[in-house]
């Protein structure tokens, strides 16, 4: 697939400038690591993914940590004792003025990954940041443009992709194994109802978190306790809801089997019904993605938890259907034109899988990627790639139509309504990294 990370992504609406308001040189701590080099590693953002990728980073014997940032207080203790001696700051700049770094893991919510990658790769640092890539499409070619032009390793969060069993079921669907595939159906289905309550912050702001530098780009509003930590992800300032959260993991899967840059078109509709916590994203919703030979589809329930499929690739020999702990080939029977045929079209299969090891793997991949300089497995452009699948299914809900897609403009076509969704506006001070 073609690297179009040079081309120009900001007419139209508002992107992140590369070239303006950067940091540091990204030569100015360059280094070249030997191999029984220790890797120096920061973590910025110290939530639960965040603490549980770090003990994952820690656990690797050539990664050598050396600070951790968050702007709660709590969070940033908690990883802060999980080594000795490690810094803490609030700030994530200040990470990234260390001369001591090689990579930093951004694992902060969705609205801060754009602006701490962007930054680090100007630093001259490789980056692990989780999924989705970013808030936005513009954000993500920005980060894309960054990772290029100062030559970064930047890995997306997408650990399935280093899952062996996942890797295997991509070269299954690709070989023709099961049989064209013309439809793959993929979601998340819970119960959810009858919605969150903040549990760990009152209901007045906490000496411990700095709520200004926690929404950072994002509009100001007063301190809400049930917008941050994990429930921000279901408002649109902060994320996308379960589409841009497992979304972004099995849609992930689903655009690597069929090895597409993205969708054509895409129709969806959906709304938050029944939950009544003062989330914004739905709670049901249904989405259809045109690829050039293949309908895939979103079902996302946060109504109801019988599990509807999480993900299969329907094909005309069998259907495999794969979660973290394995898949399974079902066989198709052919019976058109009104045979009475009971012989399955192929031999089912199981692969079983791991999901412990599929993280370490994950970690692994972008560490040897630092050293080598290859690009890593979900490598940032995969990461921007699939994180705009996620982005249009969305859009789509919101406005309740069908959209046209443009892979190489990264532009609806003939919708300046839905272009508008594409980006936005960085308050200040945040706008200064912001191409206006």
């Amino acid at each position: 697939m073609s690297d179009n990370s040079g081309r120009r992504r900001f007419v139209g609406g508002a992107g992140i400038s590369v070239a303006g308001a950067s940091l540091l040189s990204a030569r100015s701590y360059e280094r070249v690591l030997g191999a029984n080099d220790r890797i120096r590693v920061d973590l910025i953002g110290c939530g639960d993914r965040g603490t549980a990728l770090w003990k994952r980073f820690l656990a690797q014997s050539d990664v050598q940590p050396v600070a951790v940032c968050d702007v709660y207080q709590p969070y940033l203790q908690r990883a802060a004792e999980m080594a000795p001696g490690l810094a803490r700051e609030e700030d994530f700049r200040r990470i990234l003025e260390r001369k001591d770094v090689d990579a930093v893991i951004v694992a902060t919510p969705d609205h801060w990954h754009a602006i701490p990658t962007i930054l680090a790769c100007q630093a001259g640092k490789d980056v692990y940041v989780e999924k989705p890539l970013s808030l936005t499409v513009q954000e993500g070619r920005a980060m894309v443009k960054a990772a290029r032009q100062y030559d970064r390793v930047v890995q997306t969060g997408s650990q399935q992709r280093s899952g062996p069993h996942y890797q295997k079921a991509v070269q299954l669907v690709r070989d023709g194994v099961i049989g064209p595939v013309h439809k793959i159906t993929a979601g998340y289905t819970r119960n959810a109802m009858p919605g969150f309550l903040p549990i760990e912050l009152g209901p007045e702001q906490p000496t411990t978190l700095n709520w200004d530098l926690w929404l950072g780009p994002a509009p100001k509003v007063p301190f809400d306790p049930f917008r941050c930590l994990y429930h921000f992800r279901w408002f649109w300032n902060y994320s996308g809801g379960q589409m841009t959260n497992w979304g972004a993991h099995n849609l992930d899967i689903a655009r690597w089997a069929l090895d597409e840059v993205g969708p054509q078109a895409v129709t969806a509709f959906g709304g938050r019904y029944e939950i009544k916590d003062g989330g914004e994203t739905p709670d049901v919703q249904e989405i259809i993605y045109r690829f050039s030979k293949s309908l895939v589809t979103w079902s996302g329930r946060e109504v109801n938890r019988l599990r509807d499929e999480y993900l299969v690739f329907h094909g005309t020999l069998g259907s495999l259907s794969i979660l973290r702990n394995g898949f399974t080939v079902t066989p198709e029977v052919w019976r058109g034109r009104r045979t009475r045929n009971t012989t399955p079209a192929m031999e089912p299969l199981e692969e079983a899988g791991d999901p412990r090891l599929m993280e370490d793997l994950h970690v692994r991949n972008f560490l040897d990627c630092v050293r080598s300089r290859q690009r890593p497995i979900a490598d940032v452009e995969e990461g921007h790639r699939t994180a705009i699948v996620c982005h249009l299914g969305n859009i789509a809900t919101r406005l309740g139509r069908t959209l046209t897609w443009d892979t190489t403009t990264e532009r609806f076509q003939n919708d300046e309504e839905a272009n508008r969704y594409l980006g936005y506006t960085y308050r200040s001070p945040w706008n200064a990294y912001q191409k206006l």
